[in-house]
């Protein structure tokens, strides 16, 4: 049976300490790489019209409106669970606009 780094006899605490330190860095490592920034939500907003519009020319009024009615829904979804978390005002707009759109960082 292989052994940690760990011996018998060391702090746990410091290892608690430890893990949470190292925890807490590779959190934030990930949220600044999934971070989303309002130039990328109004680009991906953008990218949603234009869909629309050209779903809306090729294949019907329905579906370019079923296309830009999808992107309204998951903000409004997005939006009501910002509400629930307690985030009102605009910072719960900006955070369901940065959630439905932000997407734009990764085309």
């Amino acid at each position: 049976m292989e052994q940690g780094s760990e011996n018998f006899g060391a702090d746990p605490e410091a290892a608690r300490a430890r893990y949470r330190s190292d925890t807490r860095a590779a959190r934030k490592a990930l949220r600044e790489v999934v971070r989303a920034d309002l130039p990328a939500a109004h680009l991906g907003l953008g990218f949603v019209v234009v869909a629309s519009v050209v779903a809306g020319l090729f294949e019907g009024a329905v579906v370019g409106s079923l296309v830009a009615g999808f992107f309204g829904a998951v903000f409004l979804a997005f939006l009501a669970v910002m509400f629930l978390r307690g985030i009102r005002g605009v910072d719960a707009g900006r955070r369901a606009y940065l959630s439905t759109f932000g997407w734009a960082n990764w085309l």
